[in-house]
């Protein structure tokens, strides 16, 4: 006598059948499980961004600091300096106003005469900055006139200051972050563990296997962006201009991009040091290079097509025009591409070089 086919409720959904989900479900349950993996993925972003957000808040200028060296005219001069607005100014002896300016107590050091002498450091932009003040002063205190007194505008809207700068820097950091160390990291410990071996004998191809963990960095975009990019509006005004869906797009294409970088660091490491030092070879150029805390225009012209070709630059630059400027994703046609490059070229590479050993 046959047994009698199960009810059609009794069946497994395709969620318990698919070996990818089940894997997927199983890497966020140990993840929830490690406070020191929550706090790194989510708190810590957010405790760099008020850091830096309160560290470069729109604040006063620091005064000018200068100092006049003794001697006649010292006090002409400094009584000069200090009628300005935003001057720090006091006489030193001559020994003692150059250890001032080598040790950055002072921007510039005065030398009284006819001309005065201006001895700074023009390499240094305080220093370049001192010196426009202070000659400016003087030059008036000695009968210059402006041939015209130009309309001041200030202007500190959103967009234009540096934590706005900031915060999408931060937030292609934390995505290339946990792509990186969430699965190349992962994937070399479960090696270590012997889990993967295991894994050989069951159904699961590596495919399936690798696509979980780009699965599951997916699923965790919906919580780390909302929690950063939230605070941040919340607390510091920074703007988001653009589409909303737009914005979720080119973080999802980011996250594909450095999950199938990690996918591809830890496709062959044996051990942790190996991958960790993988992983630093992948990062430490994009933490330099590609604009999270200054502008990437800084570095030499020669230099720039390599760091246009960094999907953190891609990333970066493409989440700031859409924050900032309310750009369209159609827009961010060379960002897309690289993004799209690096994501395919990275899980293909991946899927070709992974071993279970």
């Amino acid at each position: 006598m046959t047994d009698p086919a199960p009810h059609p409720a009794a069946r497994p959904g395709l969620a318990e059948r698919s070996p990818m989900v089940q894997l997927a479900l199983a890497r966020l349950r140990s993840f929830y499980r490690e406070p020191e993996a929550v706090f790194w993925t989510f708190g810590f972003p957010i405790l760099l961004t008020i850091a830096l957000g309160i560290a470069f808040r729109a604040k006063p200028l620091d005064p000018v600091r200068a100092a006049v060296v003794a001697g006649p005219g010292a006090e002409a001069a400094r009584a000069a300096l200090a009628a300005g607005e935003g001057v720090d100014v006091r006489v030193l002896g001559a020994e003692e106003a150059r250890r001032a300016l080598r040790v950055g107590q002072v921007a510039i050091v005065i030398e009284p005469g006819a001309p005065p002498g201006y001895r700074f450091d023009p390499t240094n932009p305080d220093s370049r900055l001192a010196r426009a003040v202070v000659d400016g002063l003087l030059q008036a205190a000695a009968g210059r006139r402006d041939a015209f007194a130009a309309r001041l505008e200030r202007s500190s809207e959103p967009g234009a200051r540096y934590v706005d700068f900031l915060v999408p820097g931060l937030l292609g950091m934390n995505v290339m972050s946990s792509g990186l160390w969430g699965v190349g990291w992962v994937i070399v410990e479960d090696r270590q563990k012997k889990l993967l071996k295991r894994m050989v004998a069951t159904p699961m191809r590596r495919g399936e296997y690798l696509l979980a963990f780009v699965a599951l960095r997916m699923l965790f975009l919906l919580v780390e962006v909302p929690i950063l990019l939230g605070f941040a509006m919340l607390f510091f005004g920074t703007p988001l201009r653009g589409s909303v869906l737009d914005l979720a797009a080119l973080l999802g294409l980011g996250a594909l991009s450095f999950a199938g970088l990690g996918l591809l660091v830890g496709s062959r490491a044996r051990n942790s040091q190996r991958v960790a030092g993988l992983i630093d070879i992948v990062m430490i150029p994009m933490f330099v290079f590609s604009g999270v805390f200054f502008s990437s225009e800084n570095f030499l012209a020669a230099i720039q097509p390599f760091i246009r070709a960094l999907p953190l630059t891609a990333l970066n630059d493409g989440l700031r025009a859409i924050m900032n400027e309310g750009a369209r994703l159609a827009a961010l046609g060379s960002e897309l591409l690289v993004l799209g490059a690096v994501a395919a070229g990275a899980y293909a590479l991946a899927l070709r070089w992974f071993r279970w050993s």
